[in-house]
């Protein structure tokens, strides 16, 4: 550090000594532990005996200046020195044996929010100790742990203690001119399609804004104006319903179009249209107030007869322009009010739901209000009136049951649909769902995790985020006698599949299905498997839902057919039940997701729940690789690359699932686990799919407080083959994850073009984005 960045992070740490410490001028034990924000007060408490250099039971300024040097400006040995005091608990021996080994390492576990069995804590525990005690002598001494850390030295270049970010100065790194990201040349690469469309939309707006205000340029300035935006509002007001015409958005996606037109973009455009619309409302609407109240000067009617009475006789039915126009006003801002993000995204869809449906009546209004609207609506609201029709056709033919429920994990509700012959959708496609005994009259939009492959039933995965959602779960948690009506009918199939379940029990259980792993420890989750045939029986409980590729049959592969996929139902408990629940959906809905087939080399991000539309994708990607193995049985995955294939032409498929906690994992990773079988090892262009989990909560490798931990899981995972915290193959990476360098990465596989398409949080995709224009990565964000 340079004199004055010294002078600096001396005067910063003085202020925030003083913040915390009390009148005395000293920090106790109880100021150190509520300034760390430590979780497990075994780091705060051998913290502060160690910076507690003379014993007194608090920490004077020279005291914290001092620890603080060694840690910040010290090399590594000193900080390396710092972490083994740390662990030698005892502080006398000058060595650390396995209980003291093992005291550390549970509050690594508790520290970054990680639950083990005591088993596997053993087991964590006896495999460091064994990689760093190099002379058997039963304790580590400095110099082996030194050794030992050597082994990871990507630990070795930032050790830090993350918990005291209130020790560190600001960074007041100086701000370098850079170029604005959305003025360079990647930037419009990217976003060409919107931006050009944005700038035709935006010409359009202003031609028809200058139109109408030289048209009506006799009526003086203000009356230009409220006739300008008036009829922008024209335009924007059937516009912003072309941008939900879902089936025909969905079919032109099948289509060149998609190529030309921001079809993916949708939702955005139409909020941004939505936003138009309120911006030319209020500009209207003050324009014409203004008009009135010079005209109410001059005599005739009052300002409030104008705004408020029929009596000036403005408007081409009765002269209700003015009372229509106020009418319109108030539902527009409503709407607009209620379609914010913190009212969506706070528990209250219903709000914004019951709101939007006003569009009905704004429609009705503004043919009311404006003589020339109509012309404008009736094209767009005809094909709108049809899809709405076709909508509730297909959602009332064929009638759709509820068959199966699973309540899993980090509340989410498992529902197995009944899927009509008639219904074919692609992997990543949405669908409205409407369950009475939830909710009548309510449409919710869920992607569809199953695979379009998979016959007869169809899965949706439900977070319980909102009022609807949370109902939803609570249903099924009932009793069963409560939640599901007891038809005589549904309860005989209910028991008659339970009969067979239980007599073809052992012919599964010898089975290479068998094989099955799921790291979830409820046993009464439901795991559904699919084997050939259909034959129904037990299985060994899971969080998640999973398809079993069977052994297959003779001569499909001759005829390049595969055979299919069917269910069979494992155990039920308290989590899972059969049902029969009437339900309708209205769809399917294309999304961003389709282009994968198409691309060479796909990048699959998912935040939580936002992994739902990967569910039905990874299961369908791995369904066709494997029937172009079958096709082709002995050509290596090199040789594969060069095989056309109408259906899929990828060559690589990395999949990034980031998690909060330990918890998220459980409900998926079954499925997961089986597509780390159905690969084979050792391929000539390594893996086809590459799986790659991160635990934002838990503390990275460089921290003191997860060292230890993050080597241990590392040497035990090479050891057993499988992380301790998933059961997957993949190693849970600690913490989030660097974007430049998985990006830079996967840069250098050269498998193809990059297409990267994520589905979660709005902040993260930003920032995903920012970096896929960085390195010339096509961005595609999964939308509602």
């Amino acid at each position: 550090m340079s004199v004055d960045e010294d002078s600096r992070w001396l005067e910063w740490v003085t202020k925030q000594f003083e913040t915390i410490a009390g009148d005395d001028k000293e920090i106790d034990i109880d100021e150190f532990k509520t300034a760390l924000k430590v979780k497990e007060s075994f780091f705060a408490e051998r913290f502060f005996a160690l910076f507690d250099s003379d014993g007194s039971g608090s920490i004077s300024l020279d005291e914290l200046l001092k620890a603080l040097n060694l840690l910040i400006h010290g090399d590594e040995t000193d900080k390396l020195r710092f972490l083994f005091q740390v662990y030698d608990v005892d502080a006398g021996s000058g060595s650390i044996d396995p209980d003291e080994l093992r005291t550390v390492l549970k509050s690594c576990l508790q520290e970054s929010a990680i639950s083990l069995p005591e088993e596997k804590l053993d087991d964590l525990t006896l495999v460091l100790f064994e990689s760093a005690d190099k002379d058997s002598s039963g304790s580590i001494t400095f110099e082996e742990l030194k050794a030992e850390l050597e082994n990871f030295p990507e630990v070795m270049e930032n050790l830090t203690i993350s918990a005291a970010n209130w020790l560190k100065p600001p960074d007041q790194e100086q701000k370098k001119a850079q170029t604005p990201r959305y003025l360079t040349w990647a930037y419009w690469q990217n976003n060409s399609r919107k931006l050009l469309f944005l700038c035709g939309y935006v010409l359009l707006n202003l031609m028809l804004f200058v139109g109408a205000m030289l048209y009506h340029r006799k009526g003086g300035g203000w009356f230009m104006l409220a006739k300008g935006c008036g009829q922008c509002l024209n335009f924007n007001c059937t516009f912003v319903m072309v941008l939900m015409l879902r089936r025909c958005l969905t079919w032109l996606r099948a289509t060149w179009v998609v190529r030309v037109l921001p079809l993916d973009q949708n939702i955005l455009l139409h909020q941004m249209v939505g936003y138009a619309i309120l911006f030319f409302t209020l500009v209207h609407t003050a324009a014409h107030i203004i008009n009135f109240a010079r005209k109410s000067q001059s005599g005739g009617f009052s300002l409030w007869e104008y705004l408020l009475t029929t009596r000036p006789g403005i408007g081409w039915v009765k002269g209700t322009s003015s009372l229509t126009g106020v009418i319109l006003q108030l539902l527009i801002c409503l709407m607009v009010f209620c379609s914010s993000t913190f009212v969506r995204r706070s528990g209250h869809f219903e709000v914004f739901y019951w709101t939007h449906l006003s569009y009905i009546w704004v429609w009705i209004l503004l043919i009311i209000h404006c003589a020339n609207f109509w012309k404008w609506f009736v094209v767009p609201g005809f094909v709108f009136l049809l899809e709405k029709i076709v909508g509730i056709a297909v959602s009332r033919i064929g009638g759709l049951y509820i068959v199966e429920v699973n309540l899993l994990p980090s509340k989410v509700t498992h529902l197995v649909i009944r899927r009509p012959q008639f219904f074919q959708f692609k992997p990543g496609d949405y669908i409205y769902i409407n369950i009475p005994v939830i909710a009548k009259y309510e449409w919710h939009p869920f992607t569809i995790s199953s695979a379009p492959e998979q016959p007869d039933t169809m899965w949706l995965h439900v977070r319980s985020m909102g009022q609807w959602t949370n109902r939803l779960y609570e249903y099924f948690r009932q009793p069963e006698s409560q939640a599901v009506c007891p038809k005589q009918l549904a309860t005989s199939l209910r028991k008659r599949r339970q009969e067979k379940r239980q007599q073809k029990d052992q012919m599964f259980l010898s089975s290479e299905s068998q094989k099955a792993v799921a790291s979830n420890q409820d046993d009464t989750i439901e795991l559904t498997m699919f084997r050939q045939n259909g034959s129904q029986s037990g299985a060994a409980s899971g969080p998640e839902t999973l398809v079993e590729f069977p052994p297959e049959e003779p001569g499909l592969t001759e005829r390049g057919e595969i055979p299919p996929l069917r269910e069979v139902s494992a155990k039920s408990g308290e989590n899972h039940r059969f049902c029969n629940i009437k339900c309708y959906v209205d769809g399917p809905y294309g999304t961003p997701t389709r282009q994968i087939f198409a691309s060479e080399h796909a990048v699959l991000i998912g935040a939580g729940i936002g992994i739902t539309p990967f569910a039905s994708i990874l299961q369908s990607i791995m369904y066709r690789y494997r029937m172009r193995k079958h096709t082709y049985p002995n050509c290596s995955s090199s040789g594969c690359e060069n095989v056309k294939d109408s259906d899929m032409r990828l060559r690589k498929v990395d999949f990034i699932w980031i998690n909060r906690d330990q918890k998220s994992f459980e409900w998926f990773v079954s499925l997961l686990t089986k597509l780390e079988m159905e690969q084979a090892d050792g391929e000539p262009e390594g893996q086809f799919l590459e799986m790659h989990m991160y635990m934002t909560s838990a503390l990275s490798k460089n921290d003191m407080k997860a060292i230890g931990l993050q080597m241990a899981l590392d040497l035990l995972a090479k050891k057993e083959e499988k992380d301790s915290i998933t059961g997957l193959r993949t190693r849970t990476q600690p913490g989030r994850p660097e974007w430049e360098k998985v990006f830079q990465k996967l840069s250098k596989e050269n498998k193809g073009k990059v297409h990267v398409f994520y589905c979660g949080a709005p902040a993260l995709a930003k920032v995903i984005k920012a970096q896929c224009e960085h390195f010339g990565f096509n961005f595609y964000k999964e939308n509602f």
